[in-house]
């Protein structure tokens, strides 16, 4: 049997409470490149149906017999002894239990993603180095050789593994075909996704969503979901971690109304397929993959209440925070979404984002200083043009700079930025960068050390003009000491 989609975006010549509910109507609009509606609300705790009253009377998850006899399963992302604010779950009242499909065996060998990885220690696939690296975007495949996503996804770096729930994976994507009849789940983490070339239509058992370039996508683990490329070519940035979730950053004495707003966030509405045709599930468990077989689609919730929903964000909408007559913020002012670690007040990651923004300090080095710090700092550009001098960074690249290294402008651009007249400047015009701030060493696969398709070496001799100018100054300098009554700076220093 064909698949039939219940779920039709709504216009205005349509009930807009179709695919959603009646007594929930307040989502979003349709948009030219994405036909769907959301709910919106980080934190939030969502109900919607795709058929009116085909949730449990309130009160009640588990009724004797659920409304047109759909089977309840609730779907737990915490343990069931969590702090209320913590405790994240989702009851579907869905056609068929997820139960219902043949037994579950290893992926093929031949059908293994080998550039997967999930365990970072030091073995032949992982190496911790104190180096820095840059990449440019991952080759599209060739017309010929149809790639799914998960067959596209490829291991850069990461720490920590996911049976100690503990450490997260960054991956780069290139995918050219969408995924038939076939859903995916991870059981290793959540997934944050970001499509720098090509839009991503992913259906996921809470509703479809549509992710554009320029927004990110989060699905948390073990929640099943399918990719399609309504675009053709796509490819993009994955970051996993392993332990907790997502959240937003605790904003302090900035108050209520910066950064990422809550409102901002978008969730989807119920959507469900009947179709009786035959389906793959793909499971990721410790960077190996395993399947099952159904005779139907995993599709099938007609409704749901809960937190536990996959969401996007339109980065864009970030408000910044660098107006400051004085100096530069850290990163950290650019976060849209943290993950704790086991450190008590220590994250394991910050998803940082750079979007147009005026430039007002004045008497203050504008460019990133130099710095060392004991995180690992990764960069990506989705659009526009990397302003920095000592990076190559195109357009669906990938920067590294590993815990502690050095790292800063070049000599000219520091020579530039300590000596032109400051005026406020709108940068970055038309551009969307982004950081991983992760707390933590990282280590850098063997794929992408030495089977990338596309490695920017080290460029030799880049810091040779680089001069110590304070040695201009030594005739002043040894004034002032001498002044004070203490020894001048030997000669022939220089």
């Amino acid at each position: 049997m064909g698949s039939i989609l219940f779920y039709e975006p709504a216009t205005e010549h349509q009930d807009p409470s179709f695919g959603a509910t009646a007594a929930n109507p307040f989502t979003t609009t349709p948009r030219p490149d994405d036909p769907y509606r959301y709910q919106i609300g980080f934190g939030n705790r969502f109900y919607s149906e795709a058929v009116p009253d085909s949730l449990p009377e309130s009160g009640r998850n588990i009724p004797q017999r659920c409304p047109y006899d759909l089977y309840p399963e609730q779907f737990n992302g915490t343990s069931f002894v969590s702090s209320q604010k913590t405790i994240q779950h989702v009851w579907f009242y869905r056609i068929r239990p997820s139960v219902a499909h043949q037994p579950m065996k290893e992926m093929p060998h031949e059908r293994q993603n080998h550039d997967l990885i999930a365990f970072f220690d030091s073995t032949k696939s992982v190496k911790f180095t104190p180096l820095s690296y840059e990449w440019g975007p991952l080759n599209p495949p060739s017309a010929d050789n149809k790639v799914t996503f998960i067959q596209g996804l490829k291991t850069i770096s990461g720490h920590g593994n996911p049976t100690a729930k503990e450490g997260l994976a960054m991956h780069q994507y290139s995918a050219n075909a969408s995924m038939v009849n076939q859903a995916f789940v991870n059981n290793d983490g959540n997934f944050l996704i970001i499509p720098q070339k090509g839009r991503l239509d992913i259906q996921t058992e809470s509703g479809r969503i549509m992710v554009r370039p320029g927004e990110l996508f989060v699905v948390q683990a073990g929640l099943r979901f399918s990719v399609h490329l309504p675009d053709g070519e796509s490819n993009g940035y994955v970051q996993e971690i392993f332990g907790g979730h997502y959240e937003l950053p605790d904003l302090g004495p900035l108050g209520s109304n910066c950064l990422a707003h809550p409102r901002d966030f978008e969730f989807p509405i119920a959507s469900f397929d009947i179709d009786t045709s035959q389906w793959e599930i793909i499971i990721k468990l410790g960077g190996e993959l395993y399947c099952y077989e159904q005779s139907h689609t995993p599709f099938d919730v007609v409704s749901w209440h809960g937190n536990y929903v996959p969401y996007k964000y339109e980065i864009n909408k970030l408000v910044t925070l660098v107006c400051s007559t004085k100096e530069q913020l850290d990163p950290s002012a650019y976060c849209i979404l943290t993950a704790k670690s086991k450190i008590p007040g220590v994250s394991l990651t910050d998803f940082c984002a750079f979007t147009p923004k005026w430039l007002t300090a004045t008497n203050a080095i504008r460019p990133p200083y130099y710095h060392r710090t004991m995180a690992t700092e990764m960069m990506g550009l989705i659009f526009g043009t990397y302003g920095g001098s000592a990076k190559i960074l195109e357009a669906g690249g990938l920067t590294c700079d590993s815990s502690y290294v050095a790292h800063g402008e070049s000599y000219d651009a520091w020579k530039k930025m300590t000596t032109e007249v400051q005026e406020p400047v709108f940068a970055g015009e038309g551009t969307i960068s982004f950081m991983f701030h992760m707390s933590s060493h990282l280590g850098v696969t063997q794929f992408a050390m030495n089977r990338h398709p596309n490695p920017h070496p080290p460029r030799i001799g880049f810091w040779d003009n680089l001069q110590g100018d304070f040695m201009n100054h030594i005739d002043t300098v040894n004034k002032k000491l001498e002044a004070a009554g203490r020894p001048p700076l030997g000669k022939g220093n220089n």
